[in-house]
Protein backbone atom coordinates (compact mmCIF):
# COMPACT_ATOMS: atom_id res chain seq x y z
CA UNK A 1 0.00 0.00 0.00
CA UNK A 2 1.35 3.42 -0.95
CA UNK A 3 2.20 5.80 1.86
CA UNK A 4 0.13 8.96 1.75
CA UNK A 5 1.86 12.26 2.51
CA UNK A 6 1.11 14.19 5.68
CA UNK A 7 2.46 14.38 9.20
CA UNK A 8 0.75 12.46 11.99
CA UNK A 9 1.12 13.88 15.48
CA UNK A 10 0.35 11.34 18.21
CA UNK A 11 -0.48 12.63 21.69
CA UNK A 12 -0.07 10.18 24.56
CA UNK A 13 0.94 9.87 28.18
CA UNK A 14 3.02 6.84 27.25
CA UNK A 15 2.91 3.24 28.42
CA UNK A 16 3.13 -0.19 26.82
CA UNK A 17 -0.22 -0.13 25.04
CA UNK A 18 0.34 3.24 23.34
CA UNK A 19 3.80 2.02 22.35
CA UNK A 20 2.18 -0.96 20.62
CA UNK A 21 0.01 1.43 18.64
CA UNK A 22 2.87 3.82 17.83
CA UNK A 23 5.01 0.96 16.56
CA UNK A 24 2.16 -0.30 14.36
CA UNK A 25 1.52 3.17 12.91
CA UNK A 26 5.24 3.70 12.28
CA UNK A 27 5.26 0.57 10.13
CA UNK A 28 2.59 2.10 7.90
CA UNK A 29 3.34 5.84 7.98
CA UNK A 30 6.71 7.51 7.56
CA UNK A 31 6.07 10.95 9.08
CA UNK A 32 5.13 10.51 12.74
CA UNK A 33 5.86 12.75 15.72
CA UNK A 34 4.91 11.82 19.28
CA UNK A 35 4.04 14.47 21.86
CA UNK A 36 4.31 12.77 25.22
CA UNK A 37 2.72 14.10 28.39
CA UNK A 38 3.74 12.93 31.87
CA UNK A 39 1.29 10.46 33.41
CA UNK A 40 -1.35 11.97 35.67
CA UNK A 41 -0.40 11.77 39.35
CA UNK A 42 -2.41 9.49 41.62
CA UNK A 43 -3.20 12.48 43.87
CA UNK A 44 -4.72 14.41 40.97
CA UNK A 45 -6.59 11.31 39.82
CA UNK A 46 -8.02 10.83 43.31
CA UNK A 47 -9.17 14.43 43.73
CA UNK A 48 -10.75 14.57 40.29
CA UNK A 49 -12.53 11.24 40.67
CA UNK A 50 -13.74 12.14 44.19
CA UNK A 51 -15.32 15.34 42.88
CA UNK A 52 -17.19 13.30 40.28
CA UNK A 53 -18.10 10.11 42.14
CA UNK A 54 -17.40 10.72 45.81
CA UNK A 55 -14.50 9.72 48.02
CA UNK A 56 -15.62 6.14 48.69
CA UNK A 57 -15.77 5.23 44.99
CA UNK A 58 -12.58 7.15 44.26
CA UNK A 59 -10.62 5.40 47.00
CA UNK A 60 -12.02 2.05 45.91
CA UNK A 61 -10.92 2.64 42.32
CA UNK A 62 -7.46 3.73 43.43
CA UNK A 63 -7.20 0.60 45.58
CA UNK A 64 -7.96 -1.57 42.53
CA UNK A 65 -5.25 0.22 40.54
CA UNK A 66 -2.70 -0.28 43.33
CA UNK A 67 -3.55 -3.91 44.13
CA UNK A 68 -3.91 -5.00 40.52
CA UNK A 69 -0.46 -3.67 39.70
CA UNK A 70 0.99 -6.62 41.59
CA UNK A 71 -0.97 -9.02 39.40
CA UNK A 72 0.87 -8.03 36.24
CA UNK A 73 3.66 -10.46 37.01
CA UNK A 74 1.15 -13.31 36.64
CA UNK A 75 -0.03 -12.19 33.20
CA UNK A 76 3.30 -11.79 31.42
CA UNK A 77 2.94 -15.05 29.52
CA UNK A 78 -0.50 -14.05 28.23
CA UNK A 79 0.76 -10.58 27.31
CA UNK A 80 3.61 -12.12 25.31
CA UNK A 81 1.12 -14.40 23.58
CA UNK A 82 -1.05 -11.44 22.55
CA UNK A 83 1.94 -9.56 21.16
CA UNK A 84 3.05 -12.60 19.22
CA UNK A 85 -0.44 -13.27 17.85
CA UNK A 86 -0.70 -9.78 16.38
CA UNK A 87 2.97 -9.34 15.44
CA UNK A 88 3.01 -6.40 17.84
CA UNK A 89 5.77 -4.85 19.90
CA UNK A 90 5.95 -2.61 22.94
CA UNK A 91 9.23 -1.21 21.60
CA UNK A 92 8.70 1.91 19.54
CA UNK A 93 10.14 1.85 16.06
CA UNK A 94 13.51 3.52 15.70
CA UNK A 95 13.36 6.99 14.24
CA UNK A 96 10.03 8.02 15.73
CA UNK A 97 10.66 11.48 17.13
CA UNK A 98 9.28 12.07 20.63
CA UNK A 99 8.82 15.54 22.12
CA UNK A 100 8.14 15.80 25.88
CA UNK A 101 5.35 18.24 26.73
CA UNK A 102 3.32 19.20 29.76
CA UNK A 103 -0.42 18.81 29.51
CA UNK A 104 -1.59 19.07 25.90
CA UNK A 105 -3.99 21.72 27.19
CA UNK A 106 -1.23 24.21 27.97
CA UNK A 107 -0.49 27.03 25.50
CA UNK A 108 3.12 25.85 25.29
CA UNK A 109 2.18 22.31 24.28
CA UNK A 110 -0.41 23.54 21.82
CA UNK A 111 2.23 25.78 20.23
CA UNK A 112 4.53 22.75 19.83
CA UNK A 113 1.73 20.78 18.19
CA UNK A 114 0.84 23.59 15.80
CA UNK A 115 4.50 24.08 14.87
CA UNK A 116 4.58 20.48 13.63
CA UNK A 117 1.84 21.30 11.09
CA UNK A 118 0.03 17.98 11.41
CA UNK A 119 -2.32 16.59 8.79
CA UNK A 120 -3.86 14.37 11.48
CA UNK A 121 -3.71 14.39 15.28
CA UNK A 122 -4.14 10.96 16.87
CA UNK A 123 -4.83 10.58 20.59
CA UNK A 124 -4.20 7.47 22.65
CA UNK A 125 -4.14 7.36 26.45
CA UNK A 126 -3.74 11.07 27.01
CA UNK A 127 -5.57 13.83 28.84
CA UNK A 128 -8.93 14.86 27.52
CA UNK A 129 -8.62 17.85 25.21
CA UNK A 130 -10.25 21.00 26.48
CA UNK A 131 -12.69 22.71 24.12
CA UNK A 132 -10.28 25.60 23.53
CA UNK A 133 -7.46 23.19 22.66
CA UNK A 134 -9.62 21.22 20.27
CA UNK A 135 -10.88 24.38 18.59
CA UNK A 136 -7.29 25.52 17.96
CA UNK A 137 -6.37 22.37 15.98
CA UNK A 138 -7.11 22.83 12.28
CA UNK A 139 -6.79 19.18 11.16
CA UNK A 140 -8.88 16.11 12.02
CA UNK A 141 -8.41 14.87 15.59
CA UNK A 142 -8.90 11.12 16.07
CA UNK A 143 -8.94 9.05 19.24
CA UNK A 144 -8.28 5.37 19.87
CA UNK A 145 -10.57 4.00 22.56
CA UNK A 146 -10.18 0.56 24.13
CA UNK A 147 -13.91 -0.09 24.22
CA UNK A 148 -16.95 -0.15 21.97
CA UNK A 149 -18.70 3.21 21.80
CA UNK A 150 -21.17 4.40 22.89
CA UNK A 151 -21.91 1.47 25.20
CA UNK A 152 -18.50 1.42 26.87
CA UNK A 153 -17.13 4.95 26.91
CA UNK A 154 -14.49 5.94 29.42
CA UNK A 155 -12.27 3.37 31.09
CA UNK A 156 -11.98 -0.40 31.19
CA UNK A 157 -14.43 -1.01 28.35
CA UNK A 158 -13.32 -4.60 27.86
CA UNK A 159 -13.62 -5.48 31.53
CA UNK A 160 -17.10 -3.99 31.81
CA UNK A 161 -18.30 -5.70 28.63
CA UNK A 162 -17.42 -9.01 30.27
CA UNK A 163 -19.00 -8.06 33.59
CA UNK A 164 -22.20 -7.05 31.80
CA UNK A 165 -22.28 -10.39 29.93
CA UNK A 166 -21.89 -8.43 26.71
CA UNK A 167 -18.78 -9.96 25.17
CA UNK A 168 -20.17 -9.27 21.70
CA UNK A 169 -19.22 -5.69 22.50
CA UNK A 170 -15.66 -6.43 23.61
CA UNK A 171 -13.42 -4.45 21.31
CA UNK A 172 -12.12 -1.03 20.31
CA UNK A 173 -13.24 2.15 18.56
CA UNK A 174 -11.56 4.89 16.56
CA UNK A 175 -13.62 8.06 16.55
CA UNK A 176 -13.46 11.77 15.93
CA UNK A 177 -12.85 13.85 19.03
CA UNK A 178 -15.47 16.25 20.32
CA UNK A 179 -16.01 17.94 23.68
CA UNK A 180 -17.39 14.80 25.38
CA UNK A 181 -15.81 11.64 26.77
CA UNK A 182 -15.58 9.25 23.80
CA UNK A 183 -18.75 10.76 22.34
CA UNK A 184 -17.42 11.76 18.93
CA UNK A 185 -18.71 10.31 15.67
CA UNK A 186 -17.41 6.81 15.02
CA UNK A 187 -14.99 5.96 12.23
CA UNK A 188 -14.34 2.27 12.86
CA UNK A 189 -15.01 -0.36 15.49
CA UNK A 190 -13.54 -3.81 15.90
CA UNK A 191 -14.86 -6.67 18.00
CA UNK A 192 -12.41 -9.11 19.58
CA UNK A 193 -12.73 -12.28 21.61
CA UNK A 194 -11.00 -12.34 25.00
CA UNK A 195 -9.42 -15.52 26.28
CA UNK A 196 -10.38 -16.99 29.65
CA UNK A 197 -6.78 -16.18 30.57
CA UNK A 198 -7.32 -12.46 30.01
CA UNK A 199 -7.73 -10.13 32.97
CA UNK A 200 -7.97 -6.44 33.69
CA UNK A 201 -4.21 -6.37 33.03
CA UNK A 202 -4.41 -7.79 29.52
CA UNK A 203 -7.78 -6.59 28.19
CA UNK A 204 -6.39 -3.20 27.06
CA UNK A 205 -3.36 -4.84 25.45
CA UNK A 206 -5.60 -7.24 23.51
CA UNK A 207 -7.88 -4.38 22.47
CA UNK A 208 -4.93 -2.29 21.30
CA UNK A 209 -2.81 -4.93 19.58
CA UNK A 210 -5.88 -6.47 18.00
CA UNK A 211 -7.21 -3.21 16.60
CA UNK A 212 -4.20 -1.37 15.20
CA UNK A 213 -5.64 -2.01 11.76
CA UNK A 214 -8.65 0.23 12.33
CA UNK A 215 -6.33 3.03 13.48
CA UNK A 216 -4.33 2.65 10.26
CA UNK A 217 -7.52 2.73 8.19
CA UNK A 218 -8.85 5.82 9.96
CA UNK A 219 -5.58 7.73 9.52
CA UNK A 220 -5.39 6.64 5.88
CA UNK A 221 -8.89 8.03 5.41
CA UNK A 222 -7.99 11.30 7.09
CA UNK A 223 -4.89 11.78 4.95
CA UNK A 224 -6.84 10.98 1.81
CA UNK A 225 -9.72 13.29 2.75
CA UNK A 226 -12.29 10.49 2.83
CA UNK A 227 -13.31 10.34 6.49
CA UNK A 228 -16.86 9.00 6.79
CA UNK A 229 -17.91 9.33 10.43
CA UNK A 230 -21.23 7.94 11.63
CA UNK A 231 -23.15 9.01 14.70
CA UNK A 232 -22.87 6.66 17.68
CA UNK A 233 -26.05 4.67 18.22
CA UNK A 234 -27.32 2.66 21.16
CA UNK A 235 -27.25 3.04 24.92
CA UNK A 236 -24.46 5.34 26.01
CA UNK A 237 -22.65 5.08 29.32
CA UNK A 238 -19.35 6.27 30.73
CA UNK A 239 -17.44 3.73 32.83
CA UNK A 240 -14.59 3.99 35.34
CA UNK A 241 -12.15 1.66 37.06
CA UNK A 242 -14.03 -0.88 39.19
CA UNK A 243 -13.75 -0.26 42.94
CA UNK A 244 -11.72 -2.91 44.72
CA UNK A 245 -14.78 -4.66 46.17
CA UNK A 246 -16.45 -4.87 42.75
CA UNK A 247 -13.32 -6.24 41.12
CA UNK A 248 -12.85 -8.87 43.85
CA UNK A 249 -16.52 -9.88 43.76
CA UNK A 250 -16.60 -10.54 40.03
CA UNK A 251 -13.19 -12.17 40.17
CA UNK A 252 -14.10 -14.60 42.94
CA UNK A 253 -17.69 -15.27 41.92
CA UNK A 254 -17.37 -15.32 38.12
CA UNK A 255 -13.65 -15.53 37.33
CA UNK A 256 -13.65 -12.09 35.71
CA UNK A 257 -10.48 -10.44 36.97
Amino acid sequence: MDRLPGRIVIVTAGGENPSVMIDALARRFSDIVVLQEPPESKALFLRRRARKLGWISALGQLATMVVSRFGKRFTRARAAEILSSYDASTERAAGVRTIPIGSINTPEALAVLQAEKPAVVFLISCRMLQATTLAAIACPVLNFHAGINPQYRGLMGGYWARVMRDEDNFGATVHLVDAGVDTGAILYTKRLTPSKRDTIHTYPLLQTAGATDIAVRAIDDALAGRLAPVAAEGASRQWYHPPLWTWLWHGISRGIW
